[in-house]
């Protein structure tokens, strides 16, 4: 961003290269403050982009002070803007965003305004990953299945967002079949250093996905923000955010050499949800940090928000800078990246004490310490030792329902059901593994486990080992790259004997896109009760998330998945269990098969180089003949199709006028549903298949779909139909109104059990508010703005919870939802409220951040709830009637 002669900041301004004057910076260095060397590496960043963009306005010169005394503010909540350098976006979060967009432009007209005041003004990259699913697998021509079916599904979705990239300017779209989102964003779109409008500064960025923090592997500070907070960022208004503390995280030791950074970043997760460091930075330091690759610090940085930071950030060092030439960025980037960090004091050695700097706490880890590990079965912070998953599991089996439990009576832990498939008999039994997924940007990314995996297969196959057919295995690399290093050092065929044959380009089993498992599998799971199981490569394992069948998910490094695949079973003791025996009736052990990480390393030196990246990442934006094809229109304004079920003018925006009206108050409410501890944006807002017997497919059928063209969840936000019928759609919620798990909730006046769209729609035509009742980490998981916008179209007016994940309660803000926080020491249960009474909450005029309020219950009785507006900004938001209102309003004022 171009300074201005109103930055009182300007003094700062020189070039980096003197016989260079157009290409200048601010020089931090000359502030002359010793504070500033002080700071973590992450408040850096935020200091720069606040003394590059103080115009006393957006940014004041009290903002940069308050940054620059980050030390002294850490008991105090300090409000700081910051305006990140990109926005990235993947197309299930930017098709929405599009929606918004195109919504935006109409409301900005009817008020009389110019509609293309509605235009990005951040740069924003769109990756479409998320669309594709793995319908066909096993076979060699998989992979143009999927794509082939994706885009016969999307092909309209598809068409809206390539109007998106002609009617917007500043947007870019990464065609499907590119690769995931935050891999295509490490390998090629970090830019680490900007060199734009002749200033360097820092890359920095937010995302509409949770694991946008993934690139701050790179040194680029990031993070997931709400889709609707990133499209206030896009329009050009400053994130409003808390001064956050920074926990140190110091790294020594040496890891084994049979560990993989699979195993670090589970044990890191387990250990700062322990710590806590919610709202949080995380920054690693320490000579451990040095040792571990550019891929192995993106995956612990990938995970941030399972173990619940805002970021976990890697200051840039050399082997960031060998990362960037390894992946085929141009030397001279790498010259100014350098030359660049060094002068402002951003550039770390590992190995030096005297760069450490303050933090708010330090924690350590001692990598020797880490032994090879899972985490479920149905959380990704839950970690499990290799050596314990047997005992784990029977444990689990005959544990109460919860997070670590199923219920399975003892007497049926043993249970089997034998089937058919191929006309060959089989049998499952509790713990048999039906999916078999090699997936995720938290490792495919990472050239040590994927040739790992590889090393593992071909040893396996060596030894004569095999994959039971009816498992469905899959490999979804997060770019091209993957595929080309595997594929040149030779691992690839052992991968596809075993069944990991490419599937696609995207996020796919991750995020729920595992496609249907074989019909035979299905009955048996189903006749028997069984608690099938899923092991998967990526970072979330919620119930309900990675297929509806499979009760028991679990995380795990890409060699382990082929591991359990291979034995069939989680209920295994690798260390004192043969994985397998084979037809010459030799027991084969893990141990048998397993890579060291020299043996891995030798091969990553050779196979993964500079050439591949550029090859892959030249022909990105074109090499999808389908994509170059597909016309689109280009008007300024969307003209809407009424037939369309896929892409629908949304009603967030209808009767807007330009007058603020004052907040009113929630009275006689009642209490929609009643949920207990770490309820997901998955529970909420599922993403994955839209069941035959639900709300939305009920809606679908009636405007002529039938079952094979409901697509998801995911892939329907651009309708609000669909998707306010979907809210509250999961099958594994747990409502205690009915005190099992059903997407259904009580209607109160009549006591009838209703799917909870239906329950709402009755509650509207009635004229009655509604409320959510939960426990602690309401909202955890993706960050999903359906997750609030829906819960809006449903009429509930605000959510009474112990806490909230921070980007959704950011989410609910930003649709005039409000937050409402017990206070310390309070619950539900402590209330003694049982969800029964209505619910009445006098809204003050006059509105202050965190501020108290009163909730009176029909019963009489009266409690009392803090307000989670944290920032007068977020509260400007909230009397505007959210964040989209108050920026159209913005941009018709001017």
């Amino acid at each position: 961003m171009t300074a201005t002669v109103q930055n009182p900041f300007q003094h700062l301004v020189e070039a980096l290269d003197p016989s260079d004057q157009t290409r200048q910076f601010f020089n931090l260095s000359k502030l002359g403050d010793p504070r500033y060397d002080h700071l973590p590496f992450s408040i850096r960043i935020l200091l720069e982009s606040a003394v590059r963009n103080c115009d006393e306005f957006l940014v004041k010169r009290s903002d940069v002070e308050s940054i620059m005394n980050w030390k002294q503010t850490q008991t105090q909540t300090v409000e700081v803007p910051f305006r990140p350098a990109r926005v990235i976006l993947q197309d299930f979060t930017g098709v929405p965003a599009v929606v918004d967009f195109a919504a935006m432009r109409d409301a900005v007209t009817k008020l009389g305004a110019d509609p293309e005041k509605i235009n990005p003004v951040c740069p924003a990259d769109l990756v479409i990953d998320h669309s594709i699913q793995v319908d066909f697998n096993r076979k060699s021509d998989s992979l143009q299945k999927n794509q082939d079916l994706e885009f016969d599904r999307n092909k309209e979705r598809f068409q809206f967002l390539k109007w998106g990239s002609k009617a917007f300017k500043n947007m870019r779209i990464i065609p499907p079949g590119s690769g995931i989102v935050h891999q295509v964003n490490l390998e090629y779109l970090a830019r680490v250093v900007f060199d734009h409008d002749g200033f360097f500064y820092p890359d920095s960025l937010v995302g509409t996905d949770s694991h946008t923090t993934m690139i701050n592997g790179l040194g680029v500070l990031g993070w997931g923000v709400g889709g609707i907070e990133a499209e206030a960022v896009m329009l050009g208004q400053p994130i409003s955010m808390v001064l956050p503390e920074v926990v140190g995280y110091k790294l020594s030791g040496t890891p084994d050499k049979f560990i993989t950074s699979t195993d670090i970043v589970l044990t890191v997760t387990k250990h700062l949800r322990q710590v806590g460091v919610v709202g949080k930075f995380v920054e690693f330091f320490g000579p451990g940090v040095a040792q571990l690759s550019i891929a192995d610090r993106a995956t612990i940085a990938n995970m941030c928000p399972e173990y619940g930071a805002t970021a976990a950030f890697f200051p840039v060092d050399d082997v960031s800078v060998q990362y960037l030439e390894q992946t085929g960025r141009e030397p001279e980037k790498l010259t100014y990246i350098t030359k660049y960090l060094k002068a402002v004091g951003m550039f770390r050695d590992y190995n030096n004490v005297s760069q450490d700097p303050d933090f708010t706490q330090v924690v350590e880890l001692d990598l020797s310490s880490v032994v090879p590990c899972c985490s479920g079965p149905k959380r990704p912070q839950d970690r499990i030792a290799v050596s314990s998953m047997k005992s784990d599991f029977e444990t689990c089996l005959g544990a109460k329902q919860g997070f670590k439990g199923f219920q399975v009576a003892p007497d049926l832990h043993t249970a089997t059901v034998p089937f058919q498939f191929n006309g060959q008999q089989y049998s499952l039994s509790h713990g048999s593994v039906v999916i078999a997924a090699i997936t995720s940007c938290t490792n495919t990314s990472n050239p040590s486990v994927m040739l790992g995996a590889g090393l593992l297969a071909k040893k396996a196959i060596d030894c004569g080992l095999s994959v039971k057919p009816y498992i469905k295995t899959s490999l979804s690399p997060g770019s091209g790259v993957v595929t080309y290093y595997l594929k040149e050092s030779g691992v690839m065929d052992y991968l596809s004997q075993l069944g990991f044959e490419v599937v696609g380009y995207g996020c796919m089993t991750c995020i729920g896109n595992s496609g249907p498992l074989p019909e035979p599998v299905v009955e048996a799971i189903t006749q028997g009760d069984l608690v099938a199981a899923g092991v998967l490569s990526g970072n979330r394992n919620f119930e309900g998330r990675v297929h509806p069948n499979t009760r028991a998910n679990y995380l795990a490094s890409p060699p382990l998945v082929i591991a359990y695949a291979i034995a069939g079973t989680m209920r295994i003791d690798f260390e004192n269990e043969p994985i397998a025996t084979n037809a010459e009736g030799r027991q084969i052990f893990l141990r048998d098969i397993w890579p060291t990480r020299e043996e891995i390393q030798a091969v990553e030196r050779t196979f993964v180089i500079p050439s591949m990246f550029k090859e892959v990442y030249e022909k990105i934006e074109k090499v999808n003949e389908r994509w170059n094809s597909l016309v689109a229109p280009s008007d300024k304004l969307y003209t809407w199709d009424p037939q369309s079920t896929y892409i629908k003018s949304p009603p967030f925006f209808d009767g807007l006028t330009m007058e603020l009206q004052p907040p009113k108050s929630i009275n006689d409410a009642y209490v929609l549903l009643n949920l207990g501890d770490s309820v997901t944006t998955d529970h909420i807002s599922p993403a994955g298949n839209i069941a035959r017997n639900s709300s939305a497919a009920r809606y679908l059928t009636s405007r002529g779909l039938t079952p094979r063209d409901y697509n998801s969840y995911g892939s329907r936000r651009g309708n609000d139909a669909v998707m306010a019928r979907g809210t509250f759609a999961n099958i594994r919620l747990f409502n205690k109104f009915l005190n099992k798990q059903a997407p259904q909730t009580l209607h109160l006046p009549t006591g009838e059990t209703l799917d909870v769209f239906d329950a709402a729609e009755r509650y509207q035509q009635s004229g009655v508010p509604l409320l959510v009742l939960a426990g602690k980490e309401y909202g955890s998981g993706s960050s999903r703005d359906w997750a609030a916008k829906g819960p809006f179209l449903l009429g509930i007016k605000a959510v009474i919870a112990e806490s909230y994940e921070r980007i959704h309660r950011s989410n609910l803000v930003g649709m005039g939802v409000i937050p409402l926080e017990y206070l310390p020491g309070q619950t539900a249960d402590s209330l003694g409220l049982t969800g029964r009474e209505r619910y009445t909450i006098p809204i003050p005029e006059q509105l202050t951040p965190r501020m108290v309020v009163d909730v009176k219950l029909d019963t009489g009785k009266t409690f009392q709830v803090r307000m989670r507006f944290d920032t007068d900004v977020e509260l400007t938001y909230f009397h505007n009637g959210g964040i989209l209102n108050y920026m159209i309003r913005q941009m018709s004022e001017n």
